[in-house]
């Protein structure tokens, strides 16, 4: 009979210990999720470009409504534009749009 992967690992680390070791690895790809989330957050700039050459929010608002989105709340972190909005369904999405062209670079 073929003893599975966790029998034989629970053999060799011991049934408490590999529990320990389970727990962090959902822990940890918990945690991956979060930084996929992040990362579509954009915790990065959406642009190295001075600020000088960034649109005002009410143009960067003007070209996301244009796209059908209703704005509720908006503003710049990260040299992003973070814009909280309903898409055309009625559903929270939260747009991370470059302040030099208003394009969408992300989305959660």
């Amino acid at each position: 009979m073929r003893n599975s992967s966790f029998k034989v690992a629970a053999a060799i680390f011991g049934g408490a210990a590999l529990l320990k070791i389970s727990a962090l690895a959902v822990a940890v790809a918990v945690l991956g999720l979060a930084t996929s989330a992040q990362a579509g957050s954009l915790g990065r700039p959406c642009t190295s470009a001075p600020q000088n050459q960034w649109l005002s929010m009410q143009e960067l608002q003007a070209k996301v409504e244009a796209l059908g989105y209703k704005m509720r709340k908006a503003k710049l972190k990260n040299a992003c534009g973070e814009l909280y909005t309903l898409d055309k369904n009625g559903n929270r999405v939260e747009l991370f749009v470059d302040p030099t062209n208003g394009q969408i670079v992300g989305q959660l």
